[in-house]
């Protein structure tokens, strides 16, 4: 029993690090632009008006740009919204469609439609 006791400190130290290091794993997927962040609304709350201007929405894609891969329809639970990436300086030609994402970005108006102008995605 004595013999063990030098180890126990190397043990708690290893346990320690390795607590540590799956507490800070990343969100798994891929990001393009800055990875989204803040409390996830509905698309329905962002197109009646019922949500600050930076926003977060999980869905999915729906629709693509068929050229540029420069803008999506996103699709959640309650409703679809247009999404664009120009702004964020990214594109979504690789993403598929019906591909589940997570989008952040600033809500604008564009003419009479609500659209989203991303920050960033992870899918």
């Amino acid at each position: 029993m004595i013999a063990r006791l030098p180890m126990m400190p190397a043990c708690t130290g290893l346990l320690c690090c390795l607590s540590v290091m799956v507490g800070c794993q990343k969100p798994q997927g891929n990001v393009l632009g800055k990875s989204p962040t803040g409390d996830l609304r509905t698309v329905l709350a962002v197109t009646a008006g019922d949500t600050p201007p930076q926003v977060a929405l999980t869905g999915v894609m729906v629709e693509k740009c068929p050229v540029a891969g420069c803008w999506f329809r996103l699709r959640d639970r309650t409703g679809i919204i247009k999404v664009d990436t120009k702004p964020a300086g990214f594109v979504v030609v690789n993403v598929p469609l019906e591909s589940t994402l997570t989008v952040a970005g600033k809500v604008v108006a564009e003419g009479d439609q609500i659209v989203l102008e991303a920050s960033g995605i992870r899918y």
